[in-house]
């Protein structure tokens, strides 16, 4: 989470509720927008030096803005230009299909109905995010970043679509008495 909000940072200085409402809206795929996590990865990164944060009074409210340092900007250089880690890529929930015969045999069907269910939205979703981002013509200056924004919408987007069809193989060998 640290490198993303540092990548955040670089495009515009925000504040919390603005970091927030990033990851809620365009990174919910990667990372949880609770703001108890995006308080813990400020603080840290203001410990470590790459951020910093100027208080403002708007409307008569206190406002914390964050800006990321010149070493924040080193860093997240370092990080977003280095090799990809596939070993990284892990996906806890796995956990459940693999002990899944050991679970509740009443309820494994309604489980996986369940998460198809979510699937499927989450697909939606993320097919109508792309293919709005397919309308747009960014500007000169980020037509890099917002192609390769656009690529992780693709790739979420695939993937889901893969979860998607492996979950209902699976609802499908479980109804048949497969598995």
């Amino acid at each position: 989470m640290d490198k993303i909000i540092l990548g955040l940072l670089i495009l515009k200085s925000r504040t919390i509720y603005e970091i927030r409402a990033k990851f809620a809206d365009n990174l919910n795929l990667m990372y949880s927008s609770s703001t108890g996590s995006i308080q813990a990865a400020l603080k840290k990164l203001s410990a470590q030096g790459y951020i910093e944060c100027t208080e403002t009074v708007e409307n008569g409210r206190r406002k914390k803005i964050y800006l990321i340092t010149d070493s924040g900007r080193a860093e997240f250089s370092d990080w977003v230009n280095s090799s990809f880690d596939a070993a990284q890529n892990k996906n806890p929930e796995l956990a459940k299909l693999y002990f899944m015969g050991i679970s509740d045999v009443t309820r494994r069907q309604k489980r996986v109905r369940e998460l198809i269910t979510d699937l499927e939205k989450t697909n939606l979703t993320l097919s109508a995010l792309y293919n709005d981002g397919l309308t747009l013509t960014p500007s000169e200056q980020y037509r890099d970043l917002f192609n390769y924004q656009l690529m992780t919408v693709k790739f979420g987007r695939d993937y889901t679509a893969f979860q998607l069809e492996w979950f209902k193989n699976l609802l499908s060998d479980m109804e048949n008495g497969i598995i």
